[in-house]
């Protein structure tokens, strides 16, 4: 029987992701699992699913282990309704495969739980900028970590608010959004739109009071700016955001693009 979970659940929610931060991720401990994810724990990235615990996943998490030994995940905000939660991140060390270089890049993850162990993630890490950090040789600043990520309140869905991003999605106003900064443009890159929006589908919304996050697939015309080769060319984008409103409108946020993905899409299909 499925059990119903409200905001009482809250902190026990954030208890769980605070070992799955400090005793999973910055341990690299992965027989910690066992009790922090349930055996047929689900990860979603772009187009590809990586399901369960002891096989998929951990075999993706060990190679990203091992070509960063050193890897730290900092988190620089999380929200809970006590139902799901949000947090967004950065993962940061020196890749064995490239020499030491050194990158830190952003992700953004939704988290479903069943009450004792997490069961889902819909996740974007922006791997796009983690290759040109590891190329160029220069890594991105470390955003500021969240002052008590695992002490925060539960908030209560808002359902206006959800309302309100998804019309704002739609809209395809997302990246030009004042306040609204996709992948790592807090850095001062300029990350552009990448693709005129014809259409979008929302793969997971969710809200914590004013705070929104969602996981969508963003459909379009790439624009040149991003690939001057296939500019034109029909694409897709899959991205993981957290936005918050003021007055009924998106007021700021954070975006995390799959760039990656739909630059190795536009290569495969090239004629």
């Amino acid at each position: 029987m499925t059990r119903t979970l409200n905001l009482n659940d809250g902190p026990a929610f954030l208890a769980l992701m605070k070992r799955y931060v400090m005793d999973y991720c910055n341990s690299h401990d992965q027989a910690v699992t066992e009790s922090i994810m349930a055996p047929d724990y689900t990860l979603r990235m772009g187009d590809h699913l990586v399901s369960g615990r002891d096989t998929a996943y951990f075999d993706a998490t060990r190679k990203q282990m091992n070509q960063f030994p050193g890897l730290v995940l900092t988190v620089h905000e999380i929200w809970t309704s006590g139902e799901r939660l949000a947090m967004r991140f950065t993962e940061h060390g020196a890749s064995l495969r490239h020499n030491g270089a050194c990158a830190a890049w952003s992700g953004i993850g939704l988290y479903k739980w069943n009450g004792e162990q997490l069961t889902y993630n819909s996740v974007e890490q922006d791997y796009f900028s983690r290759a040109r950090q590891l190329k160029n040789g220069a890594p991105n600043p470390v955003d500021h970590p969240a002052i008590a990520p695992w002490d925060g309140a539960p908030l209560a869905p808002d359902a206006a608010a959800e309302a309100s991003v998804r019309a704002w999605l739609d809209s395809g106003a997302l990246a030009r959004t004042q306040d609204v900064f996709c992948d790592d443009a807090w850095t001062g890159v300029d990350t552009g739109e990448v693709l005129d929006q014809a259409g979008i589908v929302i793969n997971d919304l969710f809200s914590c009071g004013l705070h929104v996050a969602f996981h969508a697939t963003q459909y379009g015309r790439v624009r040149g700016d991003f690939d001057a080769a296939n500019a034109g060319r029909n694409g897709k984008l899959h991205m993981a955001g957290i936005v918050h409103l003021e007055s009924g409108c998106v007021a700021g946020g954070r975006i995390i693009r799959n760039r990656l993905d739909l630059q190795r899409d536009l290569a495969a299909a090239a004629p």
